[in-house]
C-alpha cells in the first residue's frame, strides 16, 4: 500500500496568496494613500510633491462646481437609492404571487443591470433628446402640446439621470427582495390569512419589517453605485448642460485629466472617498457587533 499523503504545511496556503495580497494592497491602497498626498501636495499639471496644506481642500469648497456636483449628488443620491429600492420592493411583490410567465418577466427585469451604464446612458440620451424621443414622438403623433424638455433644462437634466439609473438598478433590487421573500416562510403566511388579515396587511405588517437586513444591504450597495456615478452621467449628459449635472466623479475627471489640476482633482477624489467610508464603515462596524454577540 502507498503511503498517505503528506498535508501540505501550514504556511503553504499563506505563500500562495500572498503575491496577490500584496499587489492589492500595492495597488489599491498605496494609491489611495498616493492620491491622498497629491490631495494636499503642490501638484497642478503634473505631481508635485512639495507639502501645501489643505489649499486645495478650501478651494474646493468654494469652487462653484463641485458645490453643485455636491448638491446633485445629495438629489441623485435620495431619489436612485429611493426609487431604486421602492420600485426594485414592487416588482419583487409581483413577482412573488407566482404569477404566469414569471420566468420571462425576471428576465426583463433584470436586463437592463446586465448592459454597461454607457449603453444604458446612451439610449436614455436618444429617447429623452427633445429632437428625436419622447417628445418629438408624441408630437408626431398629434399631441403638439407635449413638452418633456427635461434634458436640457440645466434645472432638470439631473432628473434624467435619476430616470436612467433607477431604471438600470431596479432589476438588481428586485433580485435581493425576490430572493428574501422567497425564504419567508409561507406557515406564517397562511396563519395570517386563517386569522383574517389581507394579503396587503401580511405584506405591510408581517412580511415587509422581517425584511430589514436586505433592506439594509441594498441601500448600502445601491449608495456605492450612487457615490461613485461616471459613466452613465458622461454618456447621458456628458455634466451638462453647462456643468448642471456634474457629480463628484465627473468633477474629479474635468478637474484632473482635462484642466490640469491634479491636486484639486485628488482633493475631490478623497472627499468621494471619505462619502463612501461614511457609508461603509457603520455597515461594517454593525455586522461586527452582530457576530460578537
Amino acid at each position: 500500500m502507498s503511503a498517505p499523503s503528506r498535508l501540505p504545511t501550514p504556511w503553504l496556503p499563506k505563500l500562495v496568496i500572498a503575491p496577490s495580497f500584496i499587489l492589492a494592497f500595492l495597488f489599491i491602497y498605496g494609491l489611495i494613500a498616493w492620491n491622498g498626498y497629491l490631495s494636499v501636495s503642490e501638484s497642478r499639471l503634473l505631481p508635485n510633491y512639495d507639502f501645501a496644506g489643505l489649499d486645495h481642500y478650501l478651494t474646493l469648497w468654494d469652487n462653484e462646481r463641485f458645490r453643485v456636483a455636491m448638491t446633485n449628488m445629495l438629489i441623485f443620491g435620495v431619489l436612485f437609492i429611493g426609487g431604486s429600492t421602492l420600485l426594485g420592493l414592487l416588482l419583487a411583490i409581483l413577482l412573488d404571487q407566482k404569477i404566469r410567465a414569471e420566468g420571462v418577466l425576471r428576465t426583463v427585469y433584470l436586463y437592463p443591470m446586465a448592459i454597461s451604464a454607457i449603453v444604458t446612458g446612451t439610449a436614455w440620451k436618444w429617447m429623452l433628446n427633445p429632437g428625436m424621443g419622447l417628445e418629438h414622438l408624441m408630437q408626431s403623433w398629434g399631441f403638439a402640446g407635449f413638452s418633456f424638455d427635461w434634458l436640457v433644462d440645466p434645472d432638470r437634466a439631473i432628473y434624467c439621470v435619476v430616470i436612467a439609473g433607477v431604471w438600470q438598478s431596479a432589476g438588481f433590487v428586485m433580485a435581493l427582495f425576490l430572493a428574501a421573500l422567497r425564504g419567508i416562510d409561507d406557515a406564517i403566511i397562511k396563519a395570517a390569512q386563517v386569522d383574517g388579515a389581507s394579503l396587503p396587511r401580511i405584506y405591510w405588517r408581517i412580511i415587509i419589517p422581517s425584511l430589514r437586513p436586505v433592506f439594509f444591504s441594498t441601500v448600502l450597495v445601491v449608495s456605492h453605485l450612487a457615490i461613485k456615478s461616471f459613466d452613465l452621467v458622461m454618456a447621458l449628459t456628458a455634466g451638462g448642460p453647462g456643468f448642471a449635472t456634474d457629480l463628484p466623479a465627473t468633477f474629479m475627471y474635468a478637474m484632473a485629466f482635462t484642466r490640469g489640476q491634479i491636486g484639486l482633482g485628488a482633493a475631490s477624489a478623497t472627499v468621494m472617498l471619505a462619502t463612501v467610508a461614511a457609508v461603509v464603515v457603520p455597515y461594517l462596524y454593525s455586522e461586527l457587533r452582530t457576530k460578537k454577540g
